[in-house]
């Protein structure tokens, strides 16, 4: 059976039903869990190099905080469920690729995660990063709807 899960979030009220979908199901198989987070890249266009920098800056300090925040739902969570958890973070424009890529770095047997279940036009426009792990992975991935 699975012994390490990889549960990635991005703040939303699915990442929620996700956690604690995983965390039972963590407890259930006697598996570890590592949460992760994508934050975005910094991008801006400035004349002046000092505005930029300082601006990069307290991006870097605000994701760094943010995913904390979120990371830290993960480890309560776990501690209350009993499950063995450490969670990570990456920065990336494509939260699709960091994802695989975090699985297959912390030996992840299991990717469990949301799906905001977009359809249409709007499921086109925006993409499922679901849609993109289940595409690209080849550990299996397990969906929460």
């Amino acid at each position: 059976m699975y012994k390490h899960l990889l549960l990635p979030i991005d703040g939303s009220p699915l990442s929620e039903i996700a956690i604690q979908n995983t965390m039972r199901f963590a407890k259930s198989i006697n598996a570890k869990v590592t949460g992760f987070y994508v934050s975005p890249p910094y991008h801006a266009l400035s004349l002046q190099m000092e505005m930029l920098a300082e601006t990069e800056d307290d991006f870097a300090k605000h994701s760094r905080v943010q995913a904390e925040r979120l990371l830290g739902t993960i480890e309560d969570a776990a501690s209350v469920a009993g499950v063995s958890c450490n969670t990570t973070y990456a920065i990336g424009a494509h939260p699709y690729e960091e994802i695989i890529k975090a699985a297959n770095d912390n030996g992840c047997d299991l990717i469990t995660m949301a799906s905001h279940g977009r359809k249409g036009v709007k499921g086109l426009l925006l993409g499922s990063e679901a849609q993109k792990v289940l595409t690209h992975s080849k550990i299996p991935v397990l969906v929460y709807r």
